[in-house]
């Protein structure tokens, strides 16, 4: 059996509790899923549609591996906040522009 794309087979099949390259799919109780490829791949569509969606979100926070131009963690986010209103500056709003522009929310 050829590998299999887990990640749509669980989309597909929301019953399949465990999956394996050689001996297929199956539910809860061992039974045997009936995998169809047009199924497996209809949810691959999907959730390619999805990730691609939600991939500026990723990139801003870092969890897509981009390492430059990310948020900072909250609480460096707040120190900023409250070092720009003791000296009248625009650190924080300038930092979040910044990310905003390097990875703009799709249109």
């Amino acid at each position: 059996m050829a590998s299999l794309d887990f990640e749509a087979i669980r989309k597909a099949y929301p019953s399949a509790v465990t999956i394996n390259d050689s001996t297929g799919a199956f539910d809860a109780s061992g039974n045997a899923i009936s995998l169809t490829q047009s199924d497996i791949d209809a949810a691959r569509v999907t959730l390619d549609a999805e990730a691609a969606a939600t991939l500026y979100q990723r990139q801003r926070t870092g969890e897509a591996f981009t390492t430059d131009t990310i948020y900072l963690p909250v609480a460096d986010q707040l120190d900023m906040q409250y070092w720009d209103s003791v000296n009248g500056t625009t650190t924080w709003k300038d930092h979040v522009a910044a990310v905003k522009a390097k990875y703009p929310k799709p249109s």
